[in-house]
């Protein structure tokens, strides 16, 4: 059985213009008779009289009835004007029903029918939609991707006023291939409000089918185009009440991978999505030099999910009560039973408390298992909640979460407390390696660390944010497994150390991060990109053997990145590697710069104007002038290196040896060394082969 839309079926006698086309409301007018049509007279005037009909019948049977009590008269007994007046009454009643009964079902049937007619599609409907599909599938339309033919008879005018001349972009009435009138019909309703555009996935029962119209009709609402965005192959099913509400299509991060990082004796690949350019090569060379140095080592040291509600009192002291309450650890094992019947995972750690008056902040600590946890921790302190209310009825519970837990957002309590999974890594990285791989030394590097991760930070007032870029690694790994991103902010609190050991040959680095929240089930972590990159880490979905494994390896895995990515990049600002550049990212400006620093190193002569012998090919004697590149060896390098990036990969368009700059600064050497030097530099015209002319 499929669940589909119904063909719109129209009336014979309903002609349309080809001149002048139908606009939406009077269609629907002229498809849809109303009951009120009917009537000779317009609606007002039959209204009138029926309602003067009614009090004045009404009055006249009352008085009537009146007389009869009083007079002891049988009521069964009626004259012909009272006979009258009952027929009259139950004319006008039946009149009245009708146009507040009738018109009022009849137009809630019109419209369930015109915008929520999502029903069981019936074999003649179904074999009438393949006939007509088929027969106009010749002239099919192409609309983002698909082929459908365009409404027969309809001429739809769109509901948007026309937009200014700047923007060019005319948005396509989006058309899909199973019922292109329907799918019409209803971004026309979407556009004009008719239809909730949040309303479509429920009604359509196809969440593929849902986007595509919410997109067009959104197109059509702002008249900007949203062809850049892609819309084909995702599954907007796996979203569908979990991840996102009303998409539209969806953002392409492109993802790269560092690796093998060496980790508790284990080798990772890691994935990290990103736009920023160098920071998966970056990373990489990182994991290298631990990797070559023997390897570093994660220890995690807790692992609690927190959420912290305020309540409120009457007065101070009453909060105060429940405060004694709650840290009592007599009352710490009821506490914990009404907490743990939330879930199988969830079990309570501890209770902490603080007071801003009369209100309470209790912050609770669980074990979460593989899931992040958030869902988790908030239904068992509802339930302790609902439990305290028995023994302290005049507790008002002001919110779920009063922001001491404290969830994205930079806070010294998860700072101190730690929230999520609070994880150590070190490694210690060879004197050797650290001369190789990363062009530095171990002092540049300890000096380096202590007055930027330390006491700048400690200048700026950062709070969490001592070192030079974990939150760059813990966003990238983020995007990339499906965590909430929102939660990098706690996620990278992090303080870098590095210390000289060994006598001084060697470094220690290591990155304390307390906050990390992560897990492996629930959220984005189902989609498949992200799935995918998780299966990769061998930490998708949850641990079967020991629950909550996956996710404290994969906080692990994060903090052993953030440790590359930090060894990397302070070794690259400790070298004066930072602003380095690639041929890809450079300019003609670059180029400049390079040929007057070569400049300097030329071995020809070349006159200045004030000295006598300006201007002469070959002067008679020794002169202090200075000695020059030739213009001649200067414009055969860059030809060569304007060749050689051409042939590497590099597009002519993006060639920094061949920018306009780069060729002025050439004719202006030529021209200057031409008159200093009196040599005059032409161009050697090449000789064409002589064509023999035919006999």
């Amino acid at each position: 059985m499929e669940v589909g839309r119904r063909q719109a079926k129209i009336s014979q006698s309903v002609k349309f213009s080809d001149a002048e086309p139908m606009k939406p409301h009077k269609q629907h007018q002229n498809l849809h008779p109303k009951a009120s049509d009917a009537l000779p007279l317009p609606l007002y005037l039959t209204n009138g009289l029926f309602f003067t009909m009614f009090f004045s019948v009404m009055y006249f049977l009352l008085t009537r009835w009146r007389e009869k009590i009083r007079n002891s008269t049988p009521l069964h007994v009626v004259t012909l004007s009272e006979l009258a007046a009952l027929i009259s009454l139950l004319a006008s009643i039946i009149y009245l029903l009708g146009f507040f009964g009738i018109d009022f079902v009849q137009s809630v049937i019109y419209r369930s029918n015109e915008e929520d007619v999502w029903d069981v599609e019936e074999e003649e409907n179904e074999k009438f939609i393949i006939e007509e599909d088929s027969r106009l599938g010749a002239s099919a339309a192409t609309t983002l991707g698909c082929a459908v033919p365009p409404p027969p008879a309809l001429q739809v005018v769109p509901m948007v006023p026309p937009q200014p001349t700047k923007v060019s972009v005319k948005a396509a009435p989006l058309i899909s291939p199973q019922s292109t009138e329907e799918d019409e019909q209803i971004v026309n309703s979407v556009v004009e409000g008719k239809i909730p555009s949040y309303s479509l996935e429920s009604k359509l029962g196809d969440c593929k089918r849902a986007a595509s119209i919410r997109r067009e009709a959104l197109q059509r609402i702002t008249g900007k185009s949203l062809e850049g965005l892609p819309l084909e192959g995702f599954d907007y099913e796996s979203i569908l009440g979990q991840c996102c509400e009303m998409p539209v299509g969806y953002v392409q991060i492109p993802v790269g991978i560092v690796g093998p990082l060496l980790l508790n004796g284990t080798e990772y690949t890691v994935p990290m999505a990103t736009t920023e350019g160098c920071l998966v090569a970056s990373t990489n060379r990182g994991c290298k030099a631990i990797y070559a140095s023997g390897g570093a080592i994660g220890t995690l040291l807790k692992d609690g999910m927190t959420r912290a509600p305020v309540v409120r009192f009457d007065t101070a002291k009453r909060a105060a009560e429940l405060k004694f309450f709650l840290e009592n650890p007599l009352n710490y094992d009821t506490l914990s039973v009404v907490f743990n019947k939330s879930s199988r995972f969830g079990r309570l750690q501890g209770i902490q408390c603080a007071m801003a008056g009369k209100n309470l902040y209790i912050r609770f600590t669980c074990s979460t298992g593989d899931a992040m946890g958030m869902n988790m921790v908030s239904k068992g302190v509802q339930n302790v909640l609902d439990y305290l209310g028995n023994d302290f009825p005049d507790m008002d519970v002001i919110g779920i979460s009063g922001n001491f837990c404290s969830d994205k957002k930079p806070a010294a309590v998860n700072w101190i407390e730690g929230r999520g999974k609070s994880v150590v890594c070190e490694a210690i990285i060879k004197e050797e390696i650290v001369k190789k791989v990363l062009k530095t030394s171990v002092a540049s590097l300890v000096e380096l660390n202590m007055l930027k991760n330390l006491a700048g930070s400690a200048i700026a007032g950062s709070l969490g944010g001592f070192n030079a870029h974990a939150s760059n690694i813990v966003s990238a790994v983020f995007l990339a497994t499906g965590q909430d991103p929102a939660q990098n902010i706690e996620s990278s609190h992090c303080i870098t150390m590095m210390e000289a050991v060994n006598d001084g040959k060697d470094l220690h680095i290591s990155v304390t991060m307390p906050s990390i929240e992560v897990g492996t089930v629930g959220g984005g972590t189902q989609l498949a990109s992200q799935s995918a990159c998780l299966n990769l880490l061998g930490v998708k979905g949850a641990s079967k053997e020991l629950p909550g494994s996956n996710a404290r390896l994969l906080a692990t895995i994060v903090a052993g990145s953030v440790l590359a990515g930090e060894l990397s990049l302070m070794s690259a600002i400790a070298a004066g590697q930072l602003s380095t550049l690639s041929f890809a990212q450079r300019s003609g400006a670059h180029v400049l710069e390079f040929l007057r620093y070569l400049d300097q190193f030329g071995k020809t002569k070349v006159h200045t104007q004030l000295y006598p012998f300006f201007g002469h090919p070959n002067p008679p004697a020794p002169c202090p002038c200075p000695l020059r590149q030739a213009w001649g060896s200067l414009d055969a390098l860059i030809g060569r290196l304007r060749a050689a990036y051409e042939e590497n990969g590099g597009k002519p368009e993006t060639n920094p040896f061949g920018a306009r700059a780069v060729r002025l600064y050439l004719r202006e050497v030529r021209d200057s060394q031409s008159k200093a030097r009196g040599i005059s530099y032409e161009k050697k015209k090449r000789k064409r082969p002589s064509q023999q002319q035919p006999p």
